[in-house]
């Protein structure tokens, strides 16, 4: 039995995501998910959704056995757990596949890093893209709002 294991912040799910759980599905038999803490994205802002809601959402998409929040302190320790033969890395994921390896080397593991380099094409296939167009919207709404409000006051 093959175990793969994909990792990622998760916050806003879209097809993009969608499409790497697939793919990462495809390298094995098992595909566990870790979802990072809050407390350790670093490299973007903090998520919006709740850790354990995000976990939940991940481990109901039907290409995921299993999902499970990352440790607080040190991000290799589910991984010597669950002792993966490839973890799966997203086209934009910030981690050095090299690197990875080594440091998994280092801690007695012989992990296959696998970048899944095709992206998903699509308008908001990024939760940054997705919030800024919610924020867009919402300003506008509010504008028409306070439009229409304005036009009532004056009407009476």
């Amino acid at each position: 039995m093959v175990r793969v294991i994909a990792t990622g912040t998760f916050d806003i799910i879209h097809p993009g995501h969608i499409r790497f759980l697939k793919e990462a599905k495809k390298l094995g038999d098992e595909l566990i998910v870790i979802v990072a803490r809050e407390k350790n994205v670093r490299h973007k802002p903090k998520p919006i959704i709740p850790e354990e809601q995000r976990r939940k959402t991940i481990e109901g998409i039907k290409y995921v056995d299993r999902a499970i929040l990352g440790d607080e302190k040190d991000m290799f320790k589910p991984i010597m757990e669950l002792k993966p033969d490839i973890i799966a890395l997203g086209y934009d994921q910030h981690f050095n596949e090299k690197w990875l390896e080594e440091e998994l080397g280092k801690r007695g593991l012989n992990t296959k890093i696998v970048r899944i380099k095709a992206k998903e094409e699509c308008e908001f296939c990024s939760s940054t893209k997705i919030i800024r167009r919610v924020a867009e919207l919402a300003k506008k709404r509010v504008e028409e709002y306070e439009a229409r409000l304005k036009a009532k006051e004056a009407m009476r």
